[in-house]
């Protein structure tokens, strides 16, 4: 959270504004969690104005000290007023008179003498402030029908940073699209960044990052409707994981799930169809996900009863429906309905004991079943018409949607009986869309198969997929090394002297054997390391003793990395880089052309090349899942030669709660 401080400067009027600032301003800013700024930090830029403007539309919140008749603080004021219609907040020292144009405005008003006794109320409004969605503009609440601009619109990313975030993702390079997410949390365009970084993550399936990613977001904007609709999904897809391994992390998900769910209801009225029906959509997909989960593990012949037993499969049910009534052409909420409503159907004819004592008599239970047989006739008759009038629109132009085609064969298997023509349809729509991932069909089918609905026409169709069952991927453990170099022969103080090489290298592996003990898993371990003489090659060398997979991570390319950080140790340890390097098991990735950061980021000051290497290798590893990561730090205890180095990485990884180990050298 950010907030622009609007105020004169100096003395004036026998006001100190500057201890005003100090005193009062700032530290309930700080108590409220905001960074605080004025026009003074931004006087050496040269175009003060640009950047008055900028911050006057973006920051989260303004407070403006309206205590004097000041020119400067009425026109920022003013041009506040005229660009956002919330979240501007005025305090005032009984000085001047209030201008009457604000005589009717909400202040705070504060005892130049005893400022120390304000912070409090400060803080407090600026809470309030924050968290309140009234119009305070005096602009936009004589004007209605005045539209408040979305300050992102005005922030542009820089077209290298685009680049970028263009490349890493071409190349697949997680790690690289969350440091990059990281490194625009430096700049006032942060958000729209974070938006382009996040959608990637999530089309990508990298649903740990991306999760982070939208929860900055949403954290910011706890209303977004874009990032509540994101984090709907990729709570649930998380939850799908974490069921075999943790419970009790997989219910929390899960409730997170439903609470970004309740927050796009919360605003309803201001969703188009398409946005209504999806939240439908998220809801039933969360009941139906309760329903899976309370019969999916019982034995055979006890599953198509419990299924039928929970109340949790007509609630799935109801909101798929609701979703299709909002927007007809939300074809996936109107063919998840047909799905369950067939579910509801088959296992009520089948279990006739257990249907019947859902209702008070025989008689109601059939009226329900009859109710939900026409019903099904007429949803089918209606997504059909849907989907084939968008079928016949999209040949006129000469185009396909591989989503209409896989539609098209779920409605084929919910209502005709043959065989061949569903398996014609379902191969059809994988071979119009190669690129994409039909894995909510098959989970589909493979629901339809354990509950023994539709038995011959299921294992048509999945001879389509590959009849197997498919489970959620897992998530790998990681071990994050980071560690000092060996000494060069011309070292003054030593850290690691060379004649220590035999025992590092036992108490690595020693390390990283109980590591991998403490944490008994069916996950895969993988190692993550730069490639520097003494630590770096060492841990990477041990992982390929033991056998564990290994990703070495390099500042720079292999020439250039070697004479930074390789070969002042001597030609064998540039020998046994090159051995790791060119080992076909070991997966290369680098960060960098040259030392030199990229324009975009020249801006920051204090921000060196090697912590972004640092930051780099960290993002990578917890893009796996922050508890699926443990630091392995060789450390002398002590400070760096120079920014990013070891020390620096312990603290990074604290910061994030993550597991460490110290090797004390």
């Amino acid at each position: 959270m950010e907030a622009f401080i609007v105020r004169p400067f100096g003395e004036k009027n026998g006001i100190n504004f500057e201890e005003v600032q100090e005193k009062l301003i700032l530290p309930a800013l700080q108590n409220a969690g905001i960074k605080g700024y004025t026009t003074g930090v931004i006087m050496e830029a040269g175009n003060i104005r640009q950047d008055m403007f900028q911050l006057l539309l973006t920051s989260d919140v303004v407070v403006a000290d309206i205590s004097i008749h000041n020119a400067n603080v009425f026109y920022e004021l003013g041009i506040r007023h005229a660009l956002r219609a919330k979240k501007t907040l005025m305090i005032r020292c009984r000085k001047d008179e209030v201008p009457f144009d604000l005589k009717t405005d909400r202040y705070i008003a504060y005892e130049q003498d005893n400022l120390d006794a304000y912070v409090e109320v400060l803080t407090e409004a600026l809470k309030q402030t924050l968290n309140s969605e009234r119009t305070d503009s005096p602009v936009f609440l004589m004007l209605p029908k005045l539209t408040a601009q979305n300050p992102e619109h005005f922030l542009a990313v820089p077209e290298d940073f685009c680049k970028e975030v263009f490349i890493a993702n071409k190349t697949e390079h997680r790690g690289k699209l969350s440091l990059l997410a990281t490194e625009a949390q430096f700049f006032s365009w942060e958000m729209p960044a974070l938006r382009m970084i996040g959608d990637i993550q999530f089309k990508s399936k990298f649903y740990c990052d991306a999760k982070e990613v939208w929860e900055k977001i949403q954290k910011r904007k706890p209303h977004d409707l874009e990032a509540n609709d994101y984090l709907a999904t990729i709570y649930h897809r998380l939850e799908d994981v974490e069921i075999k391994h943790n419970s009790d992390i997989a219910q929390q998900l899960l409730a997170k799930s439903e609470m970004a769910i309740n927050r796009l209801f919360d605003q309803f009225s201001i969703l188009d169809r398409n946005k209504r029906a999806e939240a439908y959509a998220l809801r039933g997909r969360n009941e139906k996900t309760k329903w899976v989960r309370r019969w999916i593990d019982l034995e055979p012949e006890e599953m198509g009863k419990e299924a039928i037993r929970s109340s949790s499969l007509q609630k799935a049910y109801k909101n798929y429906a609701l979703g299709y009534d909002q927007d007809l052409n939300h074809f996936y909420s109107g063919v998840n309905a047909l799905g369950l409503l067939k579910t509801i159907i088959e296992l009520a004819v089948r279990e006739v004991y257990i249907w019947e004592s859902k209702f008070d008599s025989p008689h109601e239970a059939k009226t329900a079943l009859d109710n939900y047989i026409t019903e099904f006739g007429e949803l089918a008759t209606t997504v059909k018409r849907a989907v084939f009038a968008t079928k016949k629109a999209l040949e006129r132009d000469n185009l396909s949607d591989p989503w209409v085609n896989i539609t098209l064969a779920d409605l084929a298997f919910l209502m005709i009986d043959n065989s061949e023509r569903i398996k014609i349809l379902y191969c059809n729509a994988i071979e119009s869309g190669t690129d994409l991932n039909f894995d909510a069909a098959k989970r589909q089918l493979i629901l339809f198969q354990k509950l023994n609905i539709m038995s011959n026409k299921v294992n048509a169709a999945l001879e389509v997929f590959g009849n197997s069952d498919q489970s959620p991927v897992q998530a790998e453990k990681v071990i994050l090394f980071t560690g000092h170099m060996i000494d060069a022969e011309d070292r003054k103080s030593p850290r690691f002297p060379k004649e220590l090489e035999p025992d590092v290298r036992q108490r690595i592996k020693g390390n990283i054997e109980e590591i991998v003990k403490k944490t008994p898993t069916d996950q895969e371990w993988l190692g993550i390391s730069g490639g520097a003489s003494g630590g770096d090659i060492l841990f990477l060398e041990v992982c390929r003793e033991l056998g564990i997979k290994r990703k070495m991570y390099l500042a720079l390319p292999p020439d250039k990395f070697i004479v930074e950080s390789v070969q002042q140790a001597g030609n064998t340890w540039v020998e046994r880089f090159y051995n790791l390097y060119e080992d076909p098991d070991t997966e290369i990735s680098i960060l960098a052309d040259t030392k030199e950061l990229p324009i975009w980021l020249q801006g920051k000051k204090g921000y060196s090349f090697w912590e972004r290497n640092n930051l780099w290798l960290l993002n990578t590893a917890l893009s796996y899942g922050g508890h699926n990561l443990t630091l392995l730090a060789l450390w002398d205890g002590k400070g760096e030669d120079g920014p990013g180095g070891t020390k620096h990485m312990i603290e990074e990884v604290k910061k994030k709660g993550a597991k460490s180990k110290v090797i004390d050298l």
